[in-house]
């Protein structure tokens, strides 16, 4: 009975030691705000939607400078040539030779304020749509950056948690040899292995569905931003 004592007192003191070191894990140590604003400069520059705002503004923008001029729409030119020598009983004409007419229509000149007025504000919606895109942009990529930090920071805990658990079993399947411990304290503990490697399995494919969903909005791998 002793014996199974320092066992199990053995594997309780290795738990509780193993809980206070991965109780000191973080993943707030491991941000790096320059490196964030380098992500975040990636993004505004790679992701297609950035660039589908900015022609959205460009287009809004010289629609409302086409409009300053849209009233010459209604300004019509036109000449008349009367000859010199020619005579017209019908309609005599004073002037002879090339003659310019001008006509504008009042209709085309009293719209054109608020066409133009209609497109700059159209041009402005343009501008706080792309802000509006850009502050929701950085934000995601700010978080994805810490879902990440923190995927990998579960990973660092599952691992160690494996490494633990192997040592026990090992520990375990000594004493058990020889005779100083139970088969149902053994495989309890080769249990408890077992979980600690399908829980790492979730952690590993957290840490890559986390670094893929980044590299998304990032347009390149993180691997390529120094």
């Amino acid at each position: 009975m002793n014996k199974y004592i320092k066992v199990v007192c053995f594997l309780l003191t290795t738990i509780l030691f193993t809980k206070q070191l991965h109780a000191q894990e973080t993943f707030i140590n491991n941000v790096n705000m320059a490196y964030l604003d380098k992500l975040v400069a990636t993004a505004k520059k790679n992701y297609p939607e950035v660039k589908v705002r900015q022609s959205a503004v460009k287009a809004a923008h010289s629609n409302y400078n086409a409009t300053k001029f849209a009233w010459l729409d209604g300004l019509t030119a036109s000449y008349i040539y009367s000859p010199q020598n020619l005579v017209n009983q019908a309609q005599p004409t004073i002037f002879k030779g090339y003659q310019l007419a001008i006509t504008l229509s009042i209709g085309q000149l009293l719209k054109n304020p608020s066409v133009t007025s209609a497109a700059s504000e159209t041009y402005k919606i343009a501008q706080y749509q792309q802000a509006e895109y850009m502050l929701s942009l950085e934000a995601q990529v700010r978080k994805l950056y810490f879902s990440y930090l923190a995927a990998m920071t579960e990973l660092r805990l599952r691992s160690g948690a494996v490494t633990d658990a192997n040592s026990a079993v090992k520990q375990l399947k000594y004493s058990f040899q020889k005779g100083e411990t139970t088969f149902q304290i053994y495989n309890e503990q080769l249990n408890s292995y077992y979980n600690q490697n399908s829980f790492m399995v979730q952690a590993e494919l957290a840490t890559w569905t986390a670094k893929t969903n980044l590299e998304e909005l990032l347009g390149v791998k993180l691997e390529d931003i120094k």
